[in-house]
């Protein structure tokens, strides 16, 4: 059941895509489904998750929605607050196998979780994916919708519910779903600058129900002073070569994460430069190298660029990803990880620092530069 991108007849496909997953919903009626996103979720796939709750819930299908890791972007959590949308943080190593009897990936296909290995080890069986982002193959869903043409996977779920799956009226829990999708979009595709048919489709679709007055409260949240500190970091530290920005921030806390990506915003709107990554060592539970990839250049593909670029991990998954012109990626740091003195600190990033430069220059061919 895996939709293609790119088809003639896409209409038809929806339509076709839309059947099944209904089809598969019925048969599963009144279970209880356990919807995982990013561990550090953006609004593209809060407002799918909030989709799918509100999608199954005509089948009696109760749903969790669940993250590894932070919510720390200003409109990430004025969007769950403001919108009243019930997600939870999984802290625990173990899933009790007996509370869900499937797990459902929106918005990501199990490469940007820590949760897999857990669904994994409890026996959830993979119900349903559906993404907007490349092949990734991590998975072995009942049913898969994979979309990388799309600019946004929240277009997807408005796709199935002008499909018939769940028609929007005027009612206060739909115009709270609308609000959210419509935010999923905006932030996903640029406010629309990189939007595809499909997005502009799905906003038109929701724009009679969208609360304007909350979206626009929530999409004007102020930066936090630690978001500007990391982006004064990023400006001091950038090296650009041949239009490429690459930054280290060093040392992060989880809950800091999300300036990543905002640094990397901010970045690209430097003259003569097409391309940004930004990275830092996040510490949390555990301690990773996470980054962040923008671009304004048309022919790099960000998925085929960090995949080359940084490699696979010994599982066969790729520490990195992407769609068109955003990306980002994460490598655990393994033995090296935890909390170490400062001279150590500065010596192991100073390491990995140099390490992930190295990769990236090498790709560029700007290694000797």
């Amino acid at each position: 059941m895996k939709k293609e991108s790119g088809s003639p007849d896409q209409g038809d496909d929806a339509s076709r895509m839309a059947s099944q997953l209904e089809a598969l919903l019925k048969g599963r009626s009144g279970e209880r489904h356990v919807v995982i996103l990013q561990d550090f979720p953006d609004p593209d796939a809060i407002s799918c998750g909030l989709a799918y709750r509100c999608l199954v819930a005509q089948w009696g299908i109760e749903t969790d929605l669940v993250y590894g890791g932070r919510i720390s972007h200003q409109e990430n959590l004025a969007m769950v607050n403001l919108l009243g949308i019930n997600i939870m943080q999984c802290e625990s190593d173990e899933v009790p196998s007996e509370r869900y009897q499937g797990s459902v990936f929106v918005d990501g296909q199990g490469t940007t979780s820590c949760l897999v290995e857990r669904m994994e080890r409890a026996g959830i069986p993979v119900l349903i994916v559906v993404d907007h982002h490349a092949q990734q193959d991590r998975l072995k869903p009942l049913f898969s919708d994979i979309r990388p043409a799309v600019g946004a996977c929240a277009s997807i779920f408005v796709d199935y519910m002008q499909g018939g799956l769940l028609p929007l009226v005027a009612k206060a829990e739909h115009r709270k779903l609308a609000t959210a999708l419509m935010h999923g979009i905006i932030s996903e595709t640029g406010a629309l600058i990189e939007a595809q048919a499909q997005d502009f489709t799905a906003a038109a679709y929701l724009q009679p129900f969208c609360d304007r007055e909350l979206l626009n409260e929530i999409l004007h949240q102020q930066r936090s002073h630690q978001v500007m500190e990391v982006i004064h970091l990023a400006l001091e530290n950038r090296v650009i070569r041949s239009g490429y920005c690459i930054s280290g921030v060093g040392y992060l806390r989880a809950d800091d994460r999300d300036a990543l990506p905002q640094a990397a915003d901010f970045l690209l709107t430097e003259e003569m430069v097409h391309t940004v990554i930004v990275f830092g060592i996040v510490q949390g539970e555990r301690e990773e190298i996470h980054g962040s990839l923008r671009t304004t250049r048309l022919t790099l593909s960000p998925d085929q660029f960090l995949k080359d670029a940084l490699g696979r991990m010994a599982s066969g998954s790729h520490y990195g990803g992407g769609k068109a012109r955003a990306g980002g990626f994460e490598i655990p740091l393994g033995f090296l990880a935890g909390h170490d003195d400062p001279e150590l600190s500065k010596l192991k990033w100073d390491t990995f620092k140099a390490k992930i430069q190295k990769k990236f220059f090498t790709k560029i061919g700007a290694e000797g530069e």
